[in-house]
């Protein structure tokens, strides 16, 4: 293959992928898995760190450094030895002395302002962590931004001068309206003078030599969100919703990172050097889009990476997923290898929605005009209404009602099977003849926030001192009782529902939580758990935002979810002996979420299959791990059980249902199965969400691409896929209809059936990708 990279490592991947031919304006290096993502980067940066061992560095924080910060660890501890030799010989670097990274220089990149630095959840924290300790980098030689050592008025704290942690950034342009303001209106300049002087160091140094970063899903790098002036500095700013969403999970909810301010490096700062390497990379399907922007497109502030086109060692690194609609990915999807009838159905159903045209509109001139359709294998008159047949057999096969199925529904999070297939398990549910369970693999307790939890004890405070928490007097109750009758808390808290009680809905919730208190804290009595409730709340209410709770606290909060889901399956009656939570032992909410293992997180799964032996199985299909990296995690688990359970079963019949949901989608052409979404589906998503996941409803952790509830947004997405498959069939095929289904039809679910045989194969390839990685 042509020698097109300088660098060794660049280049061996870039053999390694088969990629060929890149036209964007920026090249790129495309591996298969987020493993070996951060292999490759973590190669180039030691093969750079060699070449410039005094060099200026800026490394990211966040998730997606995860195998990057993993295998430079992994390689600088086994560099002399036969596993470290071998990696380095395949790509490139058998030969290189181990580099010392002591000479290098380290410059932050970016970080919440105001933040404490001990905080975990502080930028400054990981970089001391990862970095600074991890790589054995000297603290001495960095340029770091640290909160508490930014000066501001009369030597202040920065709880002193913003004791809610708001900047009002208005001070910068108007006159101050009181003492308070005109205390924060001098420290916002001082904090702007230290941005200033803290660029001025970084051109000192040359500029940065060598720059990771990952991009956001408005595109931003650092955080210069879309809309940055391409010569932008370093500087206090605000951030934009899509941003703010993303990190919700690190500041504890939205409700904090919608008003904290960032202090971030500009878009001239990373490119002020224009020998440095620069290096974005980015993993799953989710990605996608921003990505084919950002390497496709002149210079533009919609997308903030375009900047980097300024620099001759630019590159960005990609997963097969987060390059699929690049032009080269998509021409060479279509270009290379056998012709499918699956290419067929994706370029016909791509063209009806591009040009916006009907598909019996389709003339045989427009299929030959268009680059994709005109590759369609004899090519006919008969050629669109062959993809018309083909997606109605899809839409039959997720109108077939189930029945006599045991049917094991997964998700990797409290919601995701809800998000996924609500309307499919609706109609399964509606036939007695099916055993159907619905199991939950994580805990999800990061997803309930401090300040829920405090409100609710507060109330069963209330409740229990009003004598309104009853089984409290059961004589056994502290010994045994709690653990009995917990149907009936759910039975009672949606008769509150159907009563329209809110108290009553309340006090149900208060039940379930006084239950998990006793059973986390083994309470022995009233008085007990009275000094139980209150130093829960103290312990709470004297953590920050984002912080790392006690397991104890993490157990109740996942209780917490674990109530919530048998409150959405029970609306169908569904009893809490069928509703599963596995709390598998890799979810402990560190900020990298640890690999599964065989013995604590697989086999856990396999004796659930073992068990109630289901002759259909669901699960989130995401092998990049696009959405949550749980949910890659999730699918090695319940990929590794499958392999097994077949070793020693015959499961020839067993299906494997995988879905999608608002973190990524399928495209119609590689799901083999569509169920149509009527209104009634869509109100009972909505009233099941709203009433069941109260924890939730606030939506304090949103996805990035809506300001509102999950619910909310998964309607959207089956309204735009029924829309997408309308383009195709016509709106007169839905509601002229004679199958009262289809007319009622006002979304669409996209799934994928696989036998065992696939799943495993597929499996076994998810494997692959654990085995060369050695953590």
């Amino acid at each position: 293959m042509k020698n097109i990279f300088d660098s060794k490592v660049e280049q061996a991947f870039y053999e390694l992928s088969g990629v060929g031919e890149i036209t964007t304006k920026i090249p790129y290096v495309e591996v298969d898995n987020f493993p070996k993502l951060g292999l490759m980067t973590s190669l180039r940066f030691l093969e750079w760190a060699d070449q410039n061992p005094q060099g200026v560095i800026s490394l990211p924080t966040g998730k997606t450094p995860e195998y990057f910060i993993k295998y430079t660890q992994y390689l600088l501890e086994n560099w002399n030895n036969n596993k470290g030799l071998d990696i380095r010989s395949k790509y490139g670097l058998g030969n290189m002395v181990k580099p010392d990274l002591r000479g290098l220089e380290f410059v932050q990149i970016d970080e919440f302002y105001p933040i404490n630095p001990a905080q975990h959840n502080s930028f400054y924290n990981y970089v001391m962590n990862y970095y600074i300790k991890g790589f054995g980098l000297e603290e001495k030689n960095s340029l770091l931004i640290n909160s508490n050592e930014i000066p501001l008025v009369d030597n202040k704290h920065f709880l002193e001068v913003f004791p809610d942690y708001n900047i009002d950034l208005s001070l910068r342009y108007r006159d101050a309206k009181s003492v308070v303001e005109e205390m924060q209106q001098k420290s916002i300049f001082m904090i702007d003078n230290w941005c200033t002087e803290y660029e001025h160091q970084i051109r000192e140094k040359g500029g940065i030599g060598f720059f990771l970063g990952g991009i956001g899903p408005d595109g931003h790098i650092a955080f210069n969100t879309r809309g940055s002036d391409h010569y932008s500095t370093t500087r206090l700013t605000k951030t934009n919703f899509e941003t703010q969403a993303v990190a919700a999970g690190d500041l504890g909810g939205i409700e904090v990172s919608r008003n904290r301010l960032v202090i971030t490096i500009g878009l001239d700062t990373i490119t002020h050097n224009p020998d440095a390497v620069s290096i974005i990379f980015a993993a799953g399907e989710a990605k996608a889009d921003i990505v084919k922007g950002s390497l496709e497109s002149a210079p533009d502030a919609i997308y903030p990476a375009t900047v980097l086109q300024r620099q001759k060692n630019s590159r960005f690194y990609l997963t097969t997923g987060a390059a699929c609609k690049l032009t080269d990915s998509v021409n060479r999807y279509y270009k290379s290898g056998d012709w499918t009838h699956t290419k067929t159905e994706k370029s016909i159903i791509d063209l009806c929605n591009k040009s916006n045209t009907y598909g019996h509109h389709l003339t045989l001139e427009d299929l030959k005009a268009d680059p994709y359709t005109r590759l369609i294998p004899n090519l006919n008159e008969n050629t669109v209404q062959s993809v018309i047949d083909s997606i109605k057999k899809k839409l039959e096969k997720g109108m077939k009602p189930d029945v006599n199925e045991v049917i094991y529904h997964t998700g990797p999070h409290h919601d995701d099977i809800m998000l996924g297939i609500m309307p499919y398990t609706n109609r399964q549910m509606r036939s007695a003849s099916n055993e159907i369970h619905f199991s939950v693999l994580t805990s999800g307790f990061t997803a309930v926030t401090n300040r829920f939890v405090i409100d609710v004890l507060k109330e069963c405070q209330d409740f229990i001192a009003n004598g309104k928490i009853e089984m409290l007097n059961y004589p056994d109750f502290f010994e045994l009782g709690y653990t009995k009758k917990w149907d009936k808390d759910v039975y009672h808290f949606l008769n509150s529902v159907a009563d329209r009680n809110t108290s009553g809905k309340r006090r149900g919730l208060c039940h379930r939580l006084v239950r998990a208190i006793v059973d986390t804290w083994k309470v022995t009595d009233k008085a007990n758990l009275d000094v139980t409730i209150k130093n829960i709340i103290d312990e709470l209410e004297s953590s920050y935002d984002g912080g790392k709770n006690s397991p104890e606290v993490q157990r109740m909060k996942g209780m917490i979810r674990e109530f919530e889901e048998e409150l959405v399956w029970a609306h169908f009656g569904t009893p809490v002996k069928n509703i599963h939570h596995l709390r598998l032992g890799f979810y402990k909410g560190d900020v990298f979420t640890e690999t599964p293992e065989k013995n604590r997180d697989m086999l856990p799964v396999l004796e659930e299959f073992r068990k109630y032996k289901p002759t259909t199985i669901s699960l989130a299909m995401d092998p990049e791990g696009s959405g949550p990296d749980t949910h890659y995690k999730v699918l090695q688990a319940i990929a590794g059980a499958v392999k097994e359970w077949k070793e020693e079963a015959d499961l020839s019949n067993l299906r494997i249902i995988g879905y999608r949901n608002v973190w990524f989608k399928y495209h119609p052409a590689d799901a083999d199965t569509i169920v149509p979404v009527s209104l009634n589906a869509l109100d009972v998503l909505e009233n099941s969400f709203t009433e069941a996941y109260m924890s939730q409803v606030n939506a304090s952790f949103p996805s990035y691409e809506y300001d509102g509830k999950f619910n909310e947004l998964t309607q959207k997405v089956w309204v735009n896929q029924l829309k997408q498959i309308q383009m195709l069939l016509g709106k007169n095929f839905f509601y002229e209809n004679n199958h009262p289904l289809v007319r009622a039809t006002h979304g669409l679910v996209y799934m994928k059936e696989m036998n065992a045989d696939e799943f495993v194969a597929m499996a076994q390839d998810l494997e692959k990708a654990v085995e060369e990685n050695p953590f």
